[in-house]
């Protein structure tokens, strides 16, 4: 089997998400093509797992001191390169598009009828989840920015729907200094952010931004973006201060870290990975962060240690069903045997995590209650 596999490059959690696919995929004997979109080409960093990988411009927004600029995002939206970038991409090759809410390469399947499977954290908002600040216009733009055959979202929870739980690494945590605080909100001026820690010296904060050179202050860090540093960080830390994306938060849950996460304002996913993250008590999450909040949540030293969750490898389980596909002549599958089969995996999935799934609410998910976690 032959896959492509299309990747947003907007922040880097998509790009985390992927890394974990990759090293499943290269044992698999799957011969995968990746294309990432989202980013400038010299931004991205650490991709030399991903091979001769192919780039485009895409679509994303931009975002200044923790809010959506509207203004900035639609002057740099050229849907004119989007479209010739969707036409020039040919999939005649691929049995299979994989995607992780790319467009480019979710518009090039539905163009030429090759089978997409969306694979992301963006599909589990076609099924009834938490959600806030969401409306018409967000709801088409989750169905139709990156469309796809068939949607399989990843959350923190199933809701009783094709949702499977994170896909990160399952490498286990090491001990933890209670003074080590991580701070990973690059969405942030990094002048706003040494404000906010500066008066909290009982603690060591390590801030990842965009410099080029470590910078130590006393007791505020700073780092340059490494995956290797931030995740040698990411071990060692009690806490952590970030949006409410989803891969960094999930990597902090499985580790036994303290959250504190404040949404990009404006942006519909990340209130309601917030409002989720509250209701399955998880994590503090606050409008904006301020010196109150972080010296309540510092306070809380226990928390870290209640929010503990052990995930099974969604990465491999995916791939392991991905390999008994049949090798498609026509590029094309039968999504409702690809989501029949695909329903005991999820349940299994949720049982490793000590939660029960009914595989028959996986397909009646529009009657589970919004924001009602049953397990």
């Amino acid at each position: 089997m032959k896959i492509l596999y299309g990747v947003q490059g907007t922040g880097n959690g998509h790009i985390t998400r992927a890394r974990v696919m990759q090293k499943e995929l290269s044992r698999s004997g799957i011969q995968v093509d990746w294309v990432f979109s989202g980013r400038p080409e010299n931004n991205y960093f650490d991709m030399d797992c991903f091979g001769n990988y192919r780039t485009y411009r895409g679509l994303t927004f931009v975002i200044n001191n923790g809010k959506i600029n509207h203004l900035k995002t639609a002057s740099q939206l050229h849907f004119r390169q989007l479209w010739k970038d969707i036409n020039s991409l040919d999939l005649s090759q691929y049995d299979l598009v994989l995607n992780d809410f790319d467009p480019v390469t979710a518009w090039a399947a539905k163009k030429q009828k090759v089978t997409a499977i969306g694979l992301s954290h963006q599909n589990a908002f076609h099924y009834n989840i938490p959600k806030k600040n969401n409306n018409l216009i967000t709801d088409l733009v989750m169905k139709w920015f990156a469309p796809v055959s068939l949607p399989i979202g990843v959350h923190w929870h199933h809701f009783n729907s094709l949702i499977m739980p994170p896909i990160i690494e399952t490498s286990p945590s090491v001990d933890k200094d209670p003074n080590h605080i991580l701070v990973y909100f690059p969405f942030q001026s990094l002048e706003n952010l040494i404000t906010l820690v500066k008066p909290f010296s009982n603690y060591q904060f390590y801030i990842y931004h965009d410099v080029k050179e470590p910078i130590d202050d006393g007791h505020i860090h700073i780092r340059p973006f490494s995956r290797t540093g931030f995740h040698k960080d990411l071990q060692a830390t009690a806490g952590v201060i970030c949006g409410a994306g989803f891969e960094l938060p999930s990597e902090a849950l499985q580790l036994g870290k303290k959250l504190l996460v404040q949404p990009v304002a404006g942006q519909m996913e990340q209130t309601s990975n917030a409002l989720a993250l509250q209701q399955l008590n998880l994590a503090t999450a606050c409008d904006s962060f301020n010196h109150e909040v972080l010296s309540q949540w510092l306070s809380n030293n226990g928390a870290g240690d209640s929010n503990y969750r052990v995930y099974p490898n969604t990465a491999k389980a995916v791939v392991d069903w991905l390999t008994t596909l049949p090798k498609s002549h026509t590029n094309s599958f039968n999504v409702s045997e690809l989501k029949h089969s695909l329903e005991p995996l999820v349940e299994s999935l949720w049982q490793q995590c000590g939660e029960k799934k009914s595989v028959n609410r996986c397909r009646n998910s529009d009657t589970a209650p919004q924001g009602s976690p049953s397990t």
